[in-house]
């Protein structure tokens, strides 16, 4: 799971990644819930939201599916472009960017959702104040300062495993595995998968420190952003601070899923889940800053990792106008927004609902994938924190310490 933080002016994207703000959110791209529900089509889903630990059932093993011959990655070049790295593509600042989200009101959700159940409709207008975001999803550059700071155990870590896609994992690991989601039997339940670990024990983080984290939950989340001095985006900020400025556009760069034959996001290409033909130039999570921004300034606000955000996920909206919604005073599952390196073409099309509004409902404290992330927020009429501050505030979570079960969104800035 990956994360974005931001300062409060709005943003968030935690793609099963995390996305800190300090003060504003996202937008509605591809949402999934834990419960499970039938699916519109079983070619149009990733299966993410059927991962609970009670859902996996026995079977036999399966040969791979690991993409061969992939298409050339035409565009793999262009995005890379865009990538702004120092250092052999290493940040020498351990703290992600952030950018100031303009305040403004616009639609959040459908009136047309492809897949009634995710709760995106109906659509309603909403009112936001400034906030800073993260402008891209958290790596694992720097959530490995927090734990190095900070001796924080995951709990993915705590629980001995997490969810893997099967068409990541090696002959070894697949060979030692005898239970799969019944739903969507391309995910596989991994002993040793955690953010360190992202395909398993026999995998590293080492050459992908540039690279979203993945197999963060809600609680691992919210505890990055408490570090950071920073908050988890409302799915509100997420989705507006998503569209970059847009209005009535499919995706955060315009109305066409690739312009001039280009990508802009790290989505699936091919037959899923069988074929990844990789024209974007990956078969996995991508760099935090492979593709364009948008608008604002912010990336992989669709595609790569799903990203967690501070609400409680409900299928129960009003057309009533709303200032700075925060979703409901509670429930059973958070919202994750923004849709993964598995969301596909036959997902995308057709649908009045692409990664943009798409939204999930992930299990605040059960379920872990390998494209969960997270990103942050701060309110705008504050400054993004320094060093110096996080430094102070390490004292306030003791080595080896995980955030107790249950605990809220916490915003610092408030």
């Amino acid at each position: 799971m990956l994360f974005y933080c931001a300062f409060f002016l709005f943003s968030l994207n935690v793609k099963d990644d995390v996305l800190c703000v300090q003060s504003k959110p996202e937008l509605s791209v591809g949402t999934e819930h834990e419960t499970i529900v039938p699916l519109a089509a079983e070619s149009s889903s990733c299966g993410c939201h059927n991962l609970k630990r009670e859902a996996v059932v026995d079977i036999e093993k399966e040969s791979s599916i690991i993409t061969e011959n992939p298409a050339v990655k035409y565009s793999k070049k262009s995005n890379e472009r865009h990538t702004d790295t120092q250092t052999n593509g290493e940040e020498t600042d351990t703290r992600s960017q952030m950018v100031l989200i303009p305040g403004g009101e616009f639609l959040m959700g459908t009136d047309s959702p492809g897949i009634p159940q995710d709760g995106e409709g109906p659509q309603r207008r909403v009112h936001l104040d400034h906030f800073y975001m993260d402008a891209h999803e958290v790596s694992n550059r720097h959530f490995q300062s927090f734990i190095n700071a900070t001796g924080y155990i995951t709990e993915a870590e705590r629980f001995g495993d997490s969810f893997v896609f099967e068409g990541v994992l090696s002959e070894e690991v697949k060979s030692q595995i005898s239970q799969a989601v019944a739903a969507a039997p391309w995910w596989l339940p991994v002993r040793g998968a955690d953010w360190r670990h992202p395909e398993g024990p026999d995998s590293s983080i080492t050459d992908r420190l540039d690279h979203p984290v993945l197999h963060v939950s809600w609680q691992d989340a919210v505890a990055y952003c408490s570090w950071a001095y920073k908050r988890l985006p409302t799915e509100a900020e997420w989705e507006y601070a998503c569209r970059g400025g847009l209005h009535e556009r499919l995706y955060p760069w315009g109305n066409k899923l690739k312009p001039k034959g280009q990508h802009y996001a790290n989505l699936w290409q091919g037959k899923f889940p069988t074929h990844n033909s990789e024209e974007d130039g990956y078969t996995k999570t991508s760099p935090v800053k492979s593709f364009p921004a948008n608008g604002y300034g912010l990336y992989n606000m669709v595609g790569n990792a799903w990203e967690w955000t501070s609400d409680w996920w409900t299928v129960h909206h009003t057309t009533d106008e709303r200032h700075n919604p925060a979703g409901p005073p509670s429930g059973t599952d958070r919202v994750k927004k923004g849709g993964s390196y598995m969301c596909h073409k036959d997902l995308l099309d057709g649908t009045d609902d692409p990664p943009l509004l798409a939204e999930l409902g992930g299990g605040a404290s059960t379920r872990w994938t390998v494209q969960d992330v997270l990103r942050c927020q701060v309110r705008s009429s504050t400054r993004p924190p320094d060093e110096a501050q996080r430094r102070d505030q390490r004292s306030h979570l003791h080595p080896r310490a995980s955030m107790p079960q249950g605990s809220t969104t916490i915003d610092l800035w408030a």
